[in-house]
């Protein structure tokens, strides 16, 4: 049984709220994960009445909710416990009407989920604690992206900070809450066999790619401030790089994982100087054809500059300065409007030292994180028949299939959960997001000091030839 708590979704009438948060939370509350001592309020400037946000939310929430899931028992239910409170977030005023709303806590939980721009995260927070509402059980839930650079982050932090206390806040990257991402961490340590190859003597590189299919939608003004390194690279690239590349916390618990997430941040070398121009590839996409429909390039999407520079793709080789990663690269490439929709870490490791056959390929790992969650590993075996014929074999571990029976939780149900029970795993603490930043920022300024324009690429490619050179000049090649 959850605790007594007010879930307070700024934003609630955006996308976010009503395409993720709403039917996780109806998810929650169906497997009664959420009880009746749990309200949940949205809060907009749509000036609606409660029943009328009751139809928007029951509309949004049976086309992202598979038809039998939606139970319409639970819905009413559950609808009972939904609220909607119009306000502008932006107006000071409004936060005394909700605090007169929302009256005294006695005992509740309140929970502030800032579904909304990154500049209204300040004023949110500023205007909660005027209005008494900044108690110290609440807690505040930030979307990433955190600022647009090092110096912007620092300040947001700074200013929550002072609203604030550190275990009250929850910075959320929604990747850590899928079930393949929390697998990799049981795959390192809870497997023996796997720790003594888990380093440079044995991995020859590291694949990080997340591609995408879509476009920017309908978020192309923000989109066009942001680009891929903000919106992608430095969030969830590089979270997937920390998991993969951490040493052993000594339990797991909060401050455990995130104290190694940190070292490792903290032992990336920088990318300076003519690195910048060697290691780092930008791209933007052109006209093209997805799924076979014509899509346009990308300075013609909606509420997007036409002259735009922005990236919409990037690839960076990074390296680790420790003694388990010294010497082996990690490729990150993320990227718009690309042939197919994959998220994936590729584990390559080296060949044998000594090759005994004809035709053999060295191991390597795949953590597939979408379209399909599952984890393969490549290794060789002897073909049927007279003499020694290698083949690659696929040791296959699919999990939807292998846990047919259990739904499988999506990433915003495990992740509002946590922060329900107060668990702060698998969110960013405030020294995490400002080590990537201070990462990122010598890139962003390189590519601004050598006027570093992004590649070309066609819609439905692979993305700019330049970024295939950045692994072929060593013999390599992405995995795709």
């Amino acid at each position: 049984m959850t605790i007594p708590c007010d879930i307070l979704v700024f934003g609630g009438t955006g996308d976010l709220a009503l395409h993720k948060l709403l039917p996780a939370l109806y998810h929650l509350y169906r497997e009664a994960r959420l009880n009746n001592a749990v309200r949940i309020i949205a809060l907009a400037r749509r000036n609606i009445s409660r029943n009328e946000y009751l139809k928007l939310a029951e509309r949004h929430c049976r086309a992202q909710i598979a038809r039998n899931d939606f139970d319409e028992d639970v819905w009413q239910r559950f609808g009972a416990r939904l609220d909607y409170f119009p306000m502008d977030a932006s107006q000071s005023a409004d936060f005394g009407r909700l605090a007169r709303y929302l009256g005294e806590p006695g005992g509740l939980t309140r929970i502030f989920y800032l579904a909304t721009a990154p500049n209204l995260f300040v004023p949110i927070a500023n205007y909660l604690r005027n209005a008494g509402l900044a108690d110290p059980e609440a807690r505040i839930v930030l979307e990433k992206p955190i600022g647009h650079s090092l110096a912007s982050a620092t300040a947001i932090n700074e200013a929550i900070g002072a609203v604030f206390d550190e275990n009250q806040v929850f910075r959320i990257d929604h990747y850590l809450g899928k079930e393949t991402v929390q697998n990799l961490m049981a795959l390192r340590f809870a497997n023996a066999l796997l720790e003594p190859v888990w380093r440079n003597n044995q991995v020859d590189h590291v694949q990080i790619s997340v591609c995408e299919t879509l476009g920017v939608e309908n978020r192309g003004a923000y989109y066009d401030r942001a680009g891929a390194t903000r919106d992608m690279l430095q969030n969830h690239l590089l979270q997937l790089l920390c998991l993969v590349a951490m040493e052993p916390p000594a339990q797991f618990e909060a401050e455990a994982v995130r104290d190694e997430k940190v070292k490792i941040l903290r032992a990336l070398k920088p990318i300076t100087g003519q690195d910048v121009q060697d290691k780092t590839v930008r791209g933007q996409y052109g006209a093209g054809h997805i799924g076979g429909q014509e899509v346009p390039a990308y300075y013609f999407e909606k509420d997007v500059d036409n002259d735009s520079d922005t990236e919409t793709f990037v690839a960076i080789e990074a390296h680790i300065d420790n003694w388990r990663w010294a010497g082996v690269p990690f490729y990150l490439r993320t990227g718009k409007r690309m042939a197919r929709r994959s998220s994936q870490i590729v584990i390559q490791f080296k060949p044998v030292p000594h090759e005994l056959f004809n035709g053999g390929q060295a191991n390597q790992l795949l953590i597939q994180l979408q379209p399909d969650e599952r984890i393969s590993l490549r290794m060789m075996t002897k073909s049927p028949g007279k003499g020694m014929r290698l083949e690659p074999v696929e040791l296959d571990l699919n999990l939807a299939q292998v846990f047919s029976q259990t739904r499988r939780w999506e990433a915003y149900e495990r992740l509002l959960l946590d922060i329900v029970e107060g668990d702060s795993t698998l969110f960013m603490r405030r020294d995490e997001v400002e080590a990537a930043w201070h990462w990122i920022d010598p890139v962003i300024k390189g590519w601004q000091e050598h006027f570093q324009a992004p590649r070309h690429y066609a819609a439905g490619s692979n993305g700019p030839e330049q970024a295939s050179s950045l692994l072929a000049r060593h013999g390599r090649h992405w995995y795709s």
